[in-house]
């Protein structure tokens, strides 16, 4: 028990036997979204924007930016379409405006969480009006095919890639390891 993160007990992820294609994505989604929240709790702005190891811009704070842009950019402009919609963190002279940008500043840890918790928010609506059927459907983004399916592997594979480097970077600032 003293090298788990959290007590089984209260560990607010879930672990059940989800029914059906899209309940095991969302079950699997929320499990790597609650992790890297937990990864973060209890640090200030200075842990949270703490870099892992030079040359890296890797930090907490950088993926919490960086994951609202891919909620963003997956949910938002390739799902649903809205291209138009503004990208997050990223600029044609930054690209990697969600590593770079990461400051410990207690209002931009604010802005970060916010806008990822929002990003999450409008994820879940969509996810809310699909089935099993839906996300099997294959569908058009700017011309060209995907399957929903396929792009929801992809976030929850992106999600746990970075609960990977969070665990690590948590590690480096605190000492704190764990499931």
């Amino acid at each position: 028990m003293s090298d788990m993160w959290t007590d089984p007990e209260h560990d607010p992820r879930s672990y059940g036997n989800p029914v059906g294609e899209l309940a095991t994505y969302r079950e699997y989604l929320g499990n790597y979204r609650l992790t890297i929240a937990m990864k973060c709790e209890g640090l200030d702005a200075e842990q949270l924007a703490r870099r892992s190891v030079p040359p890296s811009t890797m930090s907490l704070l950088g993926l919490v930016r960086h994951l609202a842009q891919m909620e963003n950019h997956w949910f938002q402009r390739v799902l649903q379409g809205k291209t138009d919609a503004p990208r997050l963190y990223r600029t044609d002279e930054s690209p990697d405006e969600d590593f770079v940008g990461a400051a410990g500043d207690q209002d931009l840890v604010a802005e970060a969480f916010g806008t990822w918790r929002f990003e999450m928010a409008k994820a879940d609506l969509w996810l809310d009006a699909q089935d099993d059927e839906s996300i099997g459907r294959e569908a058009l983004s700017e011309g060209h095919p995907y399957h929903p399916r396929d792009i929801l592997v992809h976030v929850i594979e992106e999600y746990a890639r970075h609960a990977g480097h969070a665990d690590l970077l948590r590690e480096c600032i605190d000492g704190r390891t764990g499931q």
